[in-house]
């Protein structure tokens, strides 16, 4: 299971990651995005998450995204945002046409050298770039016994570790932003189901997985009963200016 054939699996995910992955915490986007900047990319848009919270700041936001069925899902949530196909090695826009971009949970997807070069190209001089990942608060019992389930046997380790860019940019700068999100239990399987790990299983396994995930919200006692709860994340953030 290579990393690339993980990453082509949100094809086959895409509306249950929009259905169920997290936003973005309004304090970890204004940090993120220089006050004078105008034009954003978001690469690596998937289904809009993080797109949304750009649009909503007033921003005029491209997205490129790899996925069709993702970028699909994008288009349809924010028909107004021009999306388009492409890779964090190849955008696809020109040279010095944006004044940031943004990367919410793909980094780990990139090649980073090729990565950070393309970003370079296309950001504006004194541009900058910031790299999020929202990541679940595991010292919540149920947070924690939910996130044993959909990573039990994963060969491939968790990210969200600073990005390395090379020469191009100044040493980046970290930030976490904790924060909680309102969550239906009843959706955790939509949530374990949007995990490439789990989109890649052979179909009986990835059901068995999924049952076990309802059982967790049928019987956990924080969750057992309850319409919704409090899903506590962090959101970690590297940002970086291009010299």
């Amino acid at each position: 299971m290579s990393p690339s054939e993980r990453a082509g699996s949100f094809d086959r995910g895409a509306a249950h990651y929009a259905a169920s992955r997290p936003d973005y915490p309004a304090e970890a986007v204004a940090w993120a995005v220089p006050q004078v900047a105008r034009d954003v990319l978001d690469l690596a848009a998937g289904t809009g998450k993080l797109t949304a919270s750009l649009v909503a700041r007033g921003l005029d936001v491209v997205a490129v995204e790899p996925s069709d069925a993702m970028r699909a899902q994008l288009s349809a949530a924010l028909p107004r945002v021009r999306a388009l196909a492409g890779t964090a090695e190849a955008t696809g826009l020109a040279d010095s046409s944006v004044d940031a971009v943004t990367v919410g949970q793909a980094w780990h997807w990139f090649d980073p050298s090729a990565a950070a070069a393309e970003i370079a190209r296309v950001l504006r001089p004194g541009g900058r770039l910031t790299v999020l990942w929202n990541v679940r608060d595991e010292t919540e019992p149920w947070v924690g016994a939910f996130t044993e389930l959909v990573h039990r046997g994963d060969p491939l380790p968790t990210h969200f570790e600073e990005p390395v860019l090379g020469p191009a940019f100044t040493s980046p700068e970290a930030a976490r932003f904790p924060w909680t999100q309102s969550f239906r239990p009843a959706d955790l399987r939509a949530l374990a189901a949007s995990r490439s790990f789990l989109l890649m299983m052979a179909p009986d396994e990835r059901e068995a997985r999924l049952a076990e995930v309802d059982r967790l919200a049928a019987t956990h006692p924080d969750l057992a009963g309850r319409d919704v709860v409090d899903l506590p994340y962090v959101t970690y953030a590297w940002r970086a200016t291009r010299r």
